[in-house]
């Protein structure tokens, strides 16, 4: 069975204004058929606590086989060096490349039986979220839905290159999900 562990509980901080000044990613380790699989890596500043997380799990980062980028923000793609035997993907349209990371280009790509990559765009061109049939269907969605109130109201993400899009994505995750596991917040039921 599909067994899925958030590493770290990412965050965005803003001033009074209402201007980021911090984002760091969640980051999710899925382990599915002898594969180990982490969505997001998010930030230095984070590593501490998935470093906790791997160890609580009895897991090591250099046992992570496979990395799934759900877009190239430097908020979601901190710690991928720490990663050294994984094979990264990451979908096409990206601004930043990420040396030696497997383009993905279909609106959906199986990683193996019961996890899914999905073009979920919006936040960026590039973002996809990961569909995951569990003991529920999960989805770790990044930045399409960064925290929980962009799907409860249904509100695109504040920082997005097409509005539509980005609502479009929302409602996709929602028909899926039994839970969603946001790019910066804990996982929550929907």
């Amino acid at each position: 069975m599909i067994q899925l562990d958030v590493l770290c509980i990412g965050f965005l901080e803003r001033d009074f204004e209402g201007e980021l000044t911090a984002a760091h990613s969640t980051s999710t380790l899925i382990r599915a058929e002898g594969r180990n699989i982490v969505v997001d890596v998010s930030t230095p500043y984070m590593w501490p606590a998935v470093k906790t997380s791997f160890r609580q799990i009895g897991i090591f980062p250099e046992d992570v086989d496979t990395v799934i980028l759900t877009h190239t923000h430097s908020d979601h793609v901190g710690n991928l060096k720490r990663y050294p035997k994984a094979k990264v993907y990451v979908h096409k349209g990206g601004k930043s490349e990420i040396s030696g990371a497997t383009v993905v280009e279909d609106d959906e790509f199986q990683i193996c039986p019961g996890v899914r990559m999905v073009h979920t765009p919006g936040h960026c061109t590039e973002e996809s979220s990961v569909f995951i049939e569990a003991d529920r269907r999960y989805v770790c969605a990044g930045d399409a839905v960064p925290l929980e109130g962009n799907l409860k109201e249904n509100k695109a993400p504040a920082l997005n290159t097409d509005r539509r899009l980005a609502l479009e994505s929302i409602e996709r995750i929602r028909r899926y999900a039994d839970v969603v596991i946001p790019g910066h917040g804990a996982p929550f039921i929907v």
